[in-house]
């Protein structure tokens, strides 16, 4: 240590790679993330980019070029014809998932209305975010990415995904869903990071009613999720949490975890 009190610290950084989505050739987005699960992500953002559902999917590939990587996805010939009248160039930061959309109806579109669905106890809850803790590896490594993990009341969390993006961290957890044939509806999805338009949008296109958040949700996302009737409930920390929209879904007799 010299005489200005400094010192070298070794520290592991997030990589990110650019990943073209392609379909049946031709690129629909290129997305800067975390070169791992990437069918994963290609599947789920085909999913909630309304590209392709993964009964419309006939393979995923990934393949590594000299400037970045490309999921590949062969989809049948009238998915493909169809997204010939919709492409996207969507090359931006990782934390802005509207660049390169080419009308102000595609960011608002309008999203179905959830059902019922099930309901989590108060103290799980908002334990969740600390559980997901137990599935970020890359996050202990870097304590630079993001994960969205989902929450089957009483069993806790049973899937999660981890992204420098927090809207491929998501992309990347339904895509595992769809690829295992869960159904989302049973529980709730958990974020690390605030609720943005997308992430609600995203999270109602999944089918999953409860969205469990450390951060704030925006102004817009609470609006949305209104309609739609998805509960969203927030700050989770320090077993409490904020319930913003449809609070019946948090049940508050169940204060304590199973």
């Amino acid at each position: 240590m010299g005489m200005d009190d400094t010192r070298d610290v070794a520290r592991s950084l997030p990589e990110e790679s650019p990943v073209a989505v392609t379909v049946n050739g031709t690129t629909q987005a290129v997305m800067m993330c975390s070169p791992a699960d990437l069918e994963d992500f290609a599947v789920g953002f085909a999913f909630t980019e309304g590209f392709a559902t993964p009964d419309q999917t006939e393979s995923v590939e990934i393949v590594e070029t000299d400037v970045g990587i490309e999921a590949r996805l062969w989809v049948v010939d009238e998915i493909a014809e169809a997204l010939g009248e919709r492409r996207r160039a969507m090359m931006g930061p990782v934390g802005c998932g509207l660049c390169g959309i080419d009308s102000l109806e595609q960011a608002l579109r309008d999203l179905p209305v959830l059902g019922r669905g099930g309901s989590v106890g108060l103290a799980e809850a908002a334990q969740a975010p600390e559980a997901l803790r137990a599935h970020q590896p890359l996050h202990d490594l870097t304590h630079a990415v993001h994960a969205a993990g989902f929450l089957l009341p009483g069993e806790g969390i049973v899937l999660a995904r981890e992204d420098v993006g927090r809207h491929n961290a998501l992309d990347k957890l339904i895509g595992a869903a769809l690829r295992e044939g869960r159904d989302l509806s049973a529980g709730a999805i958990v974020l690390t990071s605030r609720v943005s338009v997308e992430m609600v949008q995203k999270t109602v296109l999944a089918g999953c009613p409860i969205l469990i958040a450390v951060s704030a949700p925006t102004a817009h996302a609470v609006r949305l999720a209104e309609a739609a009737k998805l509960t969203i409930a927030a700050f989770a920390r320090g077993g409490r949490l904020e319930t913003f929209t449809h609070h019946t879904r948090i049940d508050r007799s169940k204060t304590h975890a199973a």
